[in-house]
């Protein structure tokens, strides 16, 4: 007896142990299926990555704009172009030459919706809008058109999902789901036993797997928690989670998760998840906007997405669209009349947009100035960010920078040789407002994320000379006038060598040969050396540093005579900057990368600011403007004009030691821009920034601007213009011939290299001018020929 005891307390403890060993592990994964749960259908997954987009195209009263920036917009976009007669729907659009029609779609951020809507632009003579209209023909201030995605970062990668309420999502569409996917939903418990039978009978009958009885939560468990692999462990796991599941949440959030979840088909690289995503993908609508028909096909679809892809497989997507209709009508949820309209209508797709990687590096730069603000985690906070990226211009870009190193390795084959490749990079931005427009950060965004417009420290080599000369132009006033420097000033250009801590420096011409006496204007228009070399040694480094502070530099500048010719690094964004202070009359705007931030329930977190400082005075900085654009015209920078670009440009080449870099750097009235060439490693590339950097700065000019003679440079108060020697830098007179030069007012030589000068003195009229500078000289030379000839 006490042996049947013993063998009957071990089989209990046997029996104990096992159950313990089961409990352990199913309370271990209850509590896992818990955590799960509450990290993935709670707040944080439906917020979702922080989306980028650049910059909506705003059309007003009263704007110029052309024709084709309109419509290239709109295609980008995937609009059709309307060839019906009755009007133009959602998603098209119809530019006659005096009337623009756009179908505008629906833009969807989480919760917050612009309805869109059609909006009719009527166009004057010069492409000038007269008037915006509503399809009421109510008066309309102004016209957003949707702005183009850049991409996305943080959340889930490589899926695209526009998370989206219930409430938000149309009757239709949800009947049609559970129609075709789980018609007893809100009467099981996470899985259907009666599905379960019937699926199986169906499995036997054919001798394998050929229908499904997973559950609308079963394919929620099983996408956020399972792999896709089908078998008997993982249908058990699935129906236990589905199980905690319905325990834990009730059917509007289980079925609200499931909607933002469900996968829907590919959109390149990008993995279509949810209805949200999937209605502006295959139909550019906003879900809530999604017809019967449409929304059968979408739910006929998530049964294979590939497989009846409305695209790749059209035939197989309406045959799985009207077999949802076809359930829908036996459930009694539509009438026959509908149900045979739906049948005949088109699935009215959406053109596909283009795809492409354009604007990552800027994404890069702006998704790292808000972490810096705001921590890492923001990026998982499901934001919209309108950057200040205008995509038109960074295509140019972008096709600048591609196109100019194509050529010049097609040109100079050494430069494919060696481990890295020929790099470029290019940043343009508005001066006024600090708003970068386009920024390249090199060649190749998929090989290479260094951003190096806003990372790359170079040298700018002669491109920093303009910064040089401001520094002396704007020099206090607190000396006489005669002592001041103006553009008539003269260095010498003639052999210099200089004792410095590391050695004896001697600066050297680009071309070994020296020319005497030349005024700032020349020596900055031919960008020499050696007569800049003497300037920045007389004014002195900390004024020249201090001078590129005020322009926004923010690189350490080492306080060395070679600084003048540009020795210290700085990085292309820093250059593009300064010269756009240049651009504006002196106005050192704080740099913008966003016009705006959404938050998830579409509350601004951020607006653009225009906030900035009026660095220089107008008339200073005018004088670098005047000499910038005599270098366009005769100096190192008058490739440009031969490569097509007419529009009134500033701008100045850069080549460093051992030609390392080569920089081109400008602006016109509304875009300043800078453009490096170099490798990596520092090799250097056998080429001067005329060479090299000056075609991609005209190739995006030409694109970005046009051809066209534009608007000059405003010419501010302050100033005079008076003729001048260019080799001496005196006033001009008979004998002595001059060119117009321009000074701060009381700066002009009061000195004239002609025999015949006389002291300058006022003028009430130009009459009296012409007959000082004229005739008095003529009447002064005749005398001294009668009285010789008297002799």
């Amino acid at each position: 007896m006490r042996a049947w005891n013993w063998v009957r307390t071990r089989s209990w403890v046997r029996t104990g142990a096992k159950s313990l060993g089961l409990i352990i592990p199913v309370s271990l994964a209850l509590v896992t299926v818990e955590a799960l749960m509450r990290a993935h259908l709670g707040e944080a997954d439906q917020q979702g990555p922080t989306r980028f987009y650049a910059r909506p195209l705003i059309v007003e009263p009263g704007m110029t704009i052309d024709r084709s920036t309109v419509e290239n917009h709109l295609k980008r976009l995937g609009y059709n172009r309307s060839r019906s007669r009755r009007g133009v729907a959602i998603g098209e659009y119809r530019l006659s030459y005096n009337r623009w029609t756009i179908g505008r779609r629906a833009f969807r951020h989480n919760n917050w919706v612009d309805p869109g809507g059609t909006a009719v632009v009527h166009v004057g003579s010069g492409s000038r809008v007269t008037s915006l209209r509503d399809a009421d023909d109510r008066s309309l201030r102004s016209v957003v058109l949707e702005p183009e995605p850049m991409g996305s970062v943080g959340g889930r990668s490589l899926e695209d999902r526009i998370p989206v309420d219930l409430s938000h999502v149309p009757h239709h569409l949800v009947d049609a789901i559970l129609t075709i996917e789980d018609q007893r939903f809100f009467h099981h418990a996470g899985f259907d036993a009666r599905r379960i039978l019937g699926a199986a009978v169906a499995n036997v009958r054919a001798r394998g797997f050929v229908q499904g009885a997973s559950t609308i939560t079963q394919q929620l468990t099983k996408n956020l928690f399972l792999s896709a692999k089908r078998s008997p462990i993982r249908k058990l796991r699935e129906a236990m989670m589905a199980l905690a599941l319905e325990a834990r949440y009730d059917k509007e959030t289980i079925l609200q998760a499931y909607l933002n979840e469900i996968y829907l088909g590919q959109n390149g690289a990008l993995a279509i998840h949810g209805v949200g995503s999937a209605a502006s993908y295959y139909f550019g609508k906003d879900v809530s906007q999604l017809g019967l028909a449409e929304a059968a096909l979408l739910a006929g679809i998530i049964r294979g997405p590939n497989l009846y892809s409305p695209y790749r497989h059209p035939e197989a997507a309406r045959g799985r669209r009207d077999l949802v209709l076809q359930l829908m009508l036996d459930r009694g949820q539509i009438s026959e009349d509908v149900f045979r309209e739906a049948a005949r209508s088109e699935p009215g797709l959406r053109r596909q947009p283009e795809r492409s990687r354009s604007g990552r590096y800027f994404v890069d730069f702006v998704a790292r100035q808000l972490v810096a603000e705001h921590g890492r985690e923001v990026l998982d906070n499901g934001l919209a960010v309108f950057t200040t990226l205008d995509m038109r211009l960074q295509r140019a870009a972008e096709d600048a920078v591609q196109k100019g190193l194509e050529r010049l390795e097609s040109y100079y084959p050494r430069l494919t040789h060696g481990e890295s490749p020929l790099q470029a990079a290019l940043v343009a931005l508005e001066p006024r407002t600090g708003q970068i427009l386009a920024m390249v950060g090199g060649r190749d965004y998929g090989t290479t994320q260094f951003n190096r417009a806003v990372w790359a420290l170079r040298q700018p080599g002669s491109s920093f000379k303009p910064i040089v000369a401001l520094a002396a132009l704007s020099q206090p006033r607190d000396v006489d006038s005669d002592a001041a420097f103006t553009l008539a000033t003269t260095l010498e250009d003639r052999p210099l060598a200089v004792e410095t801590p590391t050695g004896l420096w001697e600066p050297a011409n680009y071309d070994n040969r020296f020319r005497g006496e030349i005024t700032i204007r020349g020596a900055l228009e031919r960008s020499l050396n050696v007569p800049f070399a003497r300037l920045g040694m007389e004014i002195g480094p900390q004024r020249i540093a201090g001078t590129a502070h005020r322009l926004g530099i923010q690189s350490q500048l080492h306080l060395v005579p070679s600084l003048a010719l540009g020795s210290s690094e700085v990085t292309p964004l820093e250059m593009a900057r300064a010269f756009g202070v240049f651009a504006a009359a002196g106005y050192r705007a704080d740099l913008n990368t966003t016009i705006g931030v959404l938050d998830r329930s579409g509350d601004v977190l951020r607006r653009l600011t225009r906030t900035g400082e009026q660095a220089f005075a107008p008339a200073e900085v005018y004088l670098v403007t005047s000499a910038l654009q005599g270098a366009v015209e005769r100096g190192t920078g008058r490739g440009l004009r031969s490569m097509g670009f007419r529009e009134p440009v500033a701008a100045k080449s850069g080549t460093t030691n051992d030609f390392r870099d080569a920089w081109f750097i400008g602006y016109t009235p509304s875009i300043s821009l800078a453009v490096w060439v170099g490798f990596d490693d520092g090799r250097s590339i056998g080429l001067s920034g005329s060479n090299a950097a000056l075609p991609i700065f005209a190739r995006f000019l030409n694109d970005a601007v046009g051809r066209e003679r534009g608007d000059e440079f405003a010419v501010p108060s302050g100033l005079e213009v008076v003729e001048v020697n260019q080799e001496t830098g005196l006033l001009a007179g008979p004998g002595c011939r001059g060119e117009a030069e321009v000074f701060l007012q009381g700066t002009a030589p009061t000195t004239s290299c002609s025999r015949y000068w006389s002291p300058r003195r006022s003028y009430s009229s130009d009459r009296d001018r012409w007959y000082d500078r004229l005739v008095r000289p003529l009447i002064a030379e005749l005398r001294r020929s009668l009285q010789r000839g008297g002799n």
